[in-house]
């Protein structure tokens, strides 16, 4: 099955719920959304020898799941001023599958958005390059929220109108 929309969560806790929400939001502007629970994901840290070992079970469901929406939410708190490590660990796992993994992120439409204990910029703009970096079209808005500043029904909302303006490298 594949939906519109694919929001991934890099955290359990508050990235999680901010997840729920962009999905929440998705369906009432008539989209089909997933979330993406990434610490859920039987996925071991990313070394050269976690790689020589084999590929993990749960990768090639993962990358499907990626391959198969044509638009993503990133919700990603920050950790140490940059990505947290489930995040990273799955991109980089990502990047050794297949012949050309670019293909999986190049023209991408993604929002990117953070409940953060810091002040959440860092893992913005980490993210942000990463995902440019990889080729994928990042909407120029993005969302910082934190316990004192929670977002906005209506900063989730404009986030997915934009979205679903951009057209993916697909389509």
């Amino acid at each position: 099955m594949s939906s519109d929309l694919l929001v991934l969560a890099a955290s359990n806790g508050e990235n999680l719920k901010l997840a729920q929400r962009f999905a929440a939001e998705a369906e009432r502007q008539g989209l089909s959304a997933e979330v993406l629970d990434l610490t859920s994901l039987e996925l071991p840290l990313f070394t050269p020898r976690a790689m020589a070992a084999g590929t993990p079970p749960a990768l090639p469901d993962l990358e499907a799941r990626l391959m198969r929406a044509p638009r993503w939410v990133i919700c990603a708190p920050e950790y140490n001023g940059s990505i947290p490590p489930v995040l990273t660990s799955a991109i980089a796992w990502l990047s050794v599958q297949g012949d050309d993994f670019r293909a999986l992120f190049n023209g991408r439409p993604v929002v990117i958005a953070t409940h953060s204990g810091g002040g959440g910029y860092t893992v913005m703009t980490a993210l942000r390059l990463q995902l440019a970096h990889l080729g994928a079209h990042v909407v120029g808005r993005q969302l910082v929220s934190n316990a004192t500043q929670p977002a906005k029904d209506d900063s989730i909302a404009d986030l997915l109108a934009r979205l679903q303006r951009l057209q993916p490298a697909s389509a």
